[in-house]
C-alpha cells in the first residue's frame, strides 16, 4: 500500500510539473505577441508621419500613399497571432519598401531631416518587430513541442492546451521580393 501511495504522489508531482510547464510556456507565446503588438502599434503610429513627409516631394505618386495607407489599415484591423495577420504585416511592410524606394528618387527627400529621423525611426522599430516576432515564435516553437511530445501530449489533451500559429512570411510573400519602382 505504501509504495502505491508513492507511485501516485510521483504522479501527481509529475503531472503538476506539467501542466504548470504548459501554463508557463503558454504565458511567455502570449507576453512575446504583446511584444509584437507593441512594436506594430509604433511602426502604425510613424507610418501617417513618414507618408506625409514623402508627399510633400512627390505628390503624383498618390497610388503609392494609397497602398501604404490601405495595408496600414489592413494591418491594423487584424487581430491576434493568426495566419491572415502575418499576412497584412507583411503586405505592409512591402509597401513600406515602396516608399523608402521613392525617396531614392527625390533627392531633397532623402536629405530632409525630417523624413531621415521618420526613416531611421521606422527602421529601428521594423528590427524590433523582427526582433519581437522571433522571440514569439521560439516560444511557440517551445510550447508546440512540448504540446507533441509524449508523455506531455497526454496531459495537454487532457487539459485543452492547443498549439499556436507562427507568425512568419507567406512563400510566395511580398515582403520577401524587391520593390520595383516606375515612374
Amino acid at each position: 500500500m505504501k509504495y502505491i501511495l508513492i507511485i501516485l504522489g510521483v504522479l501527481v508531482l509529475w503531472a503538476v510539473f506539467i501542466y504548470n510547464g504548459f501554463v508557463s510556456l503558454k504565458n511567455r507565446a502570449q507576453e512575446a505577441w504583446a511584444d509584437i503588438e507593441v512594436q506594430l502599434k509604433r511602426r502604425y503610429d510613424l507610418i501617417p508621419n513618414l507618408v506625409n513627409s514623402v508627399k510633400g516631394y512627390a505628390t503624383h505618386e498618390s497610388t503609392v500613399f494609397e497602398n501604404v495607407t490601405k495595408a496600414r489599415n489592413m494591418a491594423m484591423g487584424a487581430t491576434g497571432p493568426t495566419a491572415e495577420h502575418a499576412e497584412a504585416e507583411n503586405m505592409l511592410t512591402g509597401a513600406l519598401k515602396s516608399i523608402f524606394a521613392l525617396a531614392e528618387a527625390y533627392p531633397d527627400l532623402k536629405a530632409n531631416q525630417n523624413f531621415l529621423a521618420l526613416q531611421n525611426e521606422l527602421s529601428d522599430t521594423e528590427n524590433k518587430v523582427q526582433a519581437a516576432r522571433r522571440f514569439y515564435n521560439s516560444n511557440v516553437r517551445d510550447l508546440n513541442i512540448k504540446i507533441e511530445s509524449f508523455p506531455s501530449n497526454v496531459l495537454a489533451g487532457m487539459f485543452g492546451f492547443k498549439k499556436m500559429e507562427f507568425f512568419d512570411l507567406a512563400d510566395n510573400d511580398v515582403a520577401q521580393n524587391p520593390v520595383e519602382v516606375k515612374f
